[in-house]
């Protein structure tokens, strides 16, 4: 059997994985985000959310788990949306640095050097 790339799939399962959903709590997670699964599956649990508690035993980026499910980052948030709506899952979002996006004097210094010397 021919395993079909994730640009593929069939657009009637993605929506029935979602219940439809088209969208996320983007300000929930971020491609970069660790995942981190804090119960074991139960009975009667959508297969997708049971794949996710097993593969986040250990923190998993967002990215890893769409790769790891083959099923599109979009679809991922809003099943981690469920999961962490009922507290099965907890997130770890990535430090930022202290200046929040300003890059350092000294960096700037050097990318001018560095423009200068093409």
């Amino acid at each position: 059997m021919r395993q079909r790339p994730v640009d593929d799939e069939a657009p009637d399962r993605l929506y029935m994985i979602t219940g439809g959903r088209t969208h996320a709590d983007e300000s929930a997670f971020d491609t970069v985000s660790l995942i981190v699964g804090e119960c074991e599956p139960t009975p009667g649990m959508q297969s997708e959310h049971v794949k996710i508690l097993r593969l986040t035993r250990r923190p998993m980026a967002v990215v890893e788990l769409s790769a790891q499910l083959r099923l599109p980052v979009s679809v991922v948030k809003i099943l981690l949306c469920d999961l962490l709506d009922t507290g099965r899952i907890t997130v770890r979002h990535p430090s930022a640095p202290r200046s929040a996006g300003r890059p350092s004097p000294e960096l700037l210094k050097e990318v001018l050097v560095a423009l200068q010397n093409i």
